[in-house]
């Protein structure tokens, strides 16, 4: 049979900020899901300065994939070269490289190259990985160049917070009640709908309906990746409120000789346009902070002291 052939894809875009910053937020693969749209999820594997290992999640044609990547790491070139090592079907092998440019002090040309082969080179699995490599490139390369540009206001437009409860219960009661969201609807006051599908054992997606203190109900769409031997189920809004550009989160459960400490983390990035419209006029990105720290800390907490209560009453029960 003969080999399969090489099909090469490449994607760039100019950045009015400088080629070091667009460096930076490319040699980060932990925060791409929150610059680029299609990431989910990044698990950092192994890095030793230079060469790393992660494990990545993403939607590709409006499926969720996973695969692992080896990537190598050249500040000095500003480049950084990839491979998967174990591809998501149809692609039997992909490969390519992060090239920023300098154009001048304040603007650079970031490129994107892909070289991917698909088994037996199908026609239409091959249509299937072109189509997706295009869409997720575009789309990446897009926001993050959204999000270069800002570069100087970056501190004050994300937000990372986390509030923790502890249980006198079992860790695994506590899991049980935040895998569970299917039950949420009659669990948690706060959500009033929730639709979840999971085909792959420990990736759910899922729609839910909130309702914020002031009435107001917000939607939000969500792939959530699940650990359950570590305690941890972590989650991006594919579908955020319009305050926000992106949100993923995590939550967590750690056992210790006394109970167990149950944490939801969360990391925003904040639409700095929708402030005024969504708060009123003179609000402030500082005023969207507060709000948005005070409206997901509140629903957040509420949804760890009911997943307290179910661990602690079973508890009892047993």
């Amino acid at each position: 049979m003969a080999a399969e052939r090489v099909h090469t894809t490449a994607h760039d875009v100019d950045v009015a900020a400088p080629a070091g910053v667009v460096y930076g937020l490319i040699a980060d693969a932990t925060r791409w899901p929150l610059y680029f749209p299609p990431n989910v999820h990044v698990e950092q594997l192994e890095f030793d300065g230079t060469q790393e290992r992660v494990r990545m999640w993403a939607t590709a044609n409006g499926q969720v994939r996973s695969w692992t990547s080896s990537r190598r790491l050249s500040p000095q070139d500003r480049r950084i070269t990839f491979r998967q090592d174990l591809p998501a079907a149809p692609v039997k092998s992909m490969l390519g490289t992060w090239i920023v440019d300098s154009i001048d002090a304040t603007h650079s040309r970031l490129t994107l190259l892909h070289d991917f082969t698909v088994e037996g080179d199908d026609p239409e699995g091959v249509d299937w990985v072109e189509r997706a490599v295009d869409t997720n490139s575009r789309t990446e390369l897009g926001n993050l160049r959204r999000i270069a540009e800002r570069w100087t206001r970056l501190d004050e437009l994300i937000l990372v917070f986390e509030d923790s409860v502890r249980v006198k219960g079992a860790a695994e009661l506590v899991y049980d009640f935040l895998y569970r969201v299917a039950n949420w609807p009659e669990r948690v006051p706060h959500v009033s709908r929730l639709d979840v599908t999971e085909d792959e054992p420990g990736v759910q997606v899922m729609s839910m309906d909130t309702t914020t203190a002031d009435g107001s109900v917000h939607t939000t769409e969500s792939v959530r990746v699940c650990f359950p031997h570590a305690g941890r189920i972590v989650y991006k809004q594919t579908v955020t409120p319009a305050l926000m550009t992106a949100h993923t989160g995590e939550w967590s459960v750690v056992p210790d000789e006394t109970g167990v400490t149950i944490t939801s983390q969360h990391s925003v990035v904040l639409r700095e346009e929708a402030v005024e419209p969504v708060l009123g006029a003179g609000a402030t990105v500082a005023d969207a902070r507060r709000y948005v720290r005070e409206a997901l800390g509140r629903n957040s907490t509420a949804t760890l002291e009911l997943a307290k209560r179910y661990a602690q009453s079973a508890v009892r029960m047993l």
